[in-house]
């Protein structure tokens, strides 16, 4: 390791003086297949070269950079970027970026929790009562049989939390959204409009997460040959098949961890002569569970994006309501207007102070005028309303 940088013990005193650094992009986190974690500031040439992958895959990881979910599979590694998940899988260990981050944190915590194979523990509970306990090899045997290959467990521990973290988000946005549309549709306020806007903005922007997470599995379970690439273990067995029969022997009994693997790349290098090479259907299985997760968030995420608009709808036919109601007081108001006008004018005409012959020795004349005037004004007030109920213009 003396070619790959300053390696730092994963102590508290290392994390604290880590979180100091300028150069967050720096810092990644190693967990080995024990589950024991070592923090790393390395540049990313270190990285390219450990892992052995390129350049543009190890761009994919930049914080800095914008790029899809995906899940690419490489000769000996795996490249994850899930959101905030930005990692790089082997067959022996994980290599994890920005481990100080807060939502990394508990990814970190369940890697060292799960890694670690249980068979080495079986293992050493055999020796303890004695090499020949044939029931107890059968039981190691048995739980090797059924370990799943390290990169698998990895892989499934970064699903887990990123479709954990993104249903979390949506439960949260859930329970902050449905009170805020309900209380909307009883009280029309800008403050509630705005409340509203704000959850709508935040569920667009997490419903674009989810959908690129789904996608990058959908991609994924759509392509064999890309889910065949990683089973990295496969690819190990059948490189080191030829010698495997030599070097077995001596160091299974120094390391149950070692032995286990090649016990393990020895079935699958048989396994791949019988032509199960293109034998997917654990990673399958896997992937189209967490896909099913993915996806039932993302179903949420579209049932509350149909409940803002039946409420968006509902809002809307309340303000074109409230529209209608002022459209017909404005056309009560005009009727109105027009026979006060048609009034005024004749009452006008009679109360100019002009002489004229007509006029003359006809004084209570003025005042039935003004009363039939009045009353045809009403009667055409009652007719234009009539009128307007009998086109539907108001209601009745």
């Amino acid at each position: 390791m003396a070619g790959d940088g300053y390696i730092v013990p994963a102590d508290p005193q290392a994390q604290a003086s880590l979180n100091n650094k300028t150069s967050v992009s720096r810092s990644w986190i190693l967990i080995d297949c024990r589950g024991e974690g070592t923090i790393l500031d390395v540049d990313k040439y270190a990285i390219m070269q450990r892992v052995q992958i390129h350049a543009r895959d190890l761009r994919i990881l930049d914080p800095l950079l914008s790029y899809p979910s995906t899940i690419l599979g490489r000769e000996r590694a795996i490249v994850l970027n899930l959101e905030h998940i930005k990692a790089i899988i082997t067959a022996e260990e994980v290599l994890l970026r920005d481990p100080l981050d807060d939502n990394v944190v508990p990814v970190v915590e369940e890697l060292r929790r799960r890694l670690p194979p249980v068979t080495v523990n079986a293992f050493h509970q055999g020796q303890e009562y004695g090499g020949e306990n044939l029931g107890g090899q059968n039981d190691f045997e048995a739980g090797e049989e059924d370990e799943s290959p390290f990169e698998f467990r990895a892989l499934e521990v970064a699903l887990e939390a990123i479709c954990s973290f993104l249903d979390a988000r949506t439960t949260e946005l859930e329970t902050a959204a449905y009170p805020a549309l309900d209380k909307l549709t009883s009280k029309i306020t800008s403050r509630n409009l705005d409340r509203v806007r704000k959850l709508k903005s935040a569920m667009t922007r997490l419903t674009a997460r989810v959908q690129k997470v789904r996608d990058g599995l959908e991609q994924l379970l759509d392509d064999d040959d890309d889910m065949a690439d990683l089973y990295l273990s496969r690819k190990l067995a059948g490189a080191s098949s030829p010698v495997s029969g030599s070097g077995a022997p001596n160091w299974f009994p120094a390391s149950p961890t070692i032995g286990s693997k090649i016990s393990r790349a020895s079935r699958t290098s048989a396994a791949t002569i019988r032509g199960d090479e293109n034998d997917i259907e654990e990673l399958e299985m896997l992937l189209e569970a967490y896909f099913m997760q993915i996806d039932g968030t993302l179903n949420k995420l579209t049932t509350l994006r149909e409940y803002i608009d039946d409420t968006e709808d509902y809002i809307n036919i309340q303000l074109d309501n409230h529209r209608n109601q002022l459209i017909q007081l404005e056309l009560f108001l005009s009727s109105g207007t027009v026979c006060l006008s048609i009034w005024s004018l004749v009452a006008g005409i009679f109360g100019v102070n002009i002489p004229y012959l007509w006029n003359t020795g006809h004084g209570n004349m003025f005042k039935w005028v003004v009363l039939l005037t009045g009353m045809a004004c009403a009667f055409l007030f009652i007719l234009i309303i009539s009128y307007a109920r009998y086109k539907g213009l108001v209601g009745s």
